[in-house]
């Protein structure tokens, strides 16, 4: 295996991460973003308030798109294994 080739493989293994990463966070960060604003017009500074919504959404959003991710890690799990004779 040459550098490139090793260079291709972390690229492509740090795009998935992000990929299957991303949905879960995007809610979370959406999440927060709106409970801060009502927080902060309502002078209501209780850390509770703002962890527990961010959690049940983005349990929702991980059950919700579960299946989709699986579907990712597969495809990409499949393509590295059958990638493994052509780069030794």
């Amino acid at each position: 295996m040459d550098t490139q080739s090793a260079i291709d493989l972390g690229r492509e293994a740090l795009w998935t991460a992000l990929i299957i990463g991303s949905p879960v966070l995007v809610a979370g960060m959406a999440v927060g973003l709106i409970v801060g604003l009502l927080q902060s017009l309502t002078q209501i500074q209780e850390q509770s308030v703002a962890f527990v919504p961010k959690l049940v959404v983005m349990v929702l959003v991980l059950g919700v798109s579960l299946p989709w991710l699986i579907t990712r890690m597969v495809q990409y799990t499949s393509v590295l294994f059958n990638g493994i004779p052509g780069r030794l």
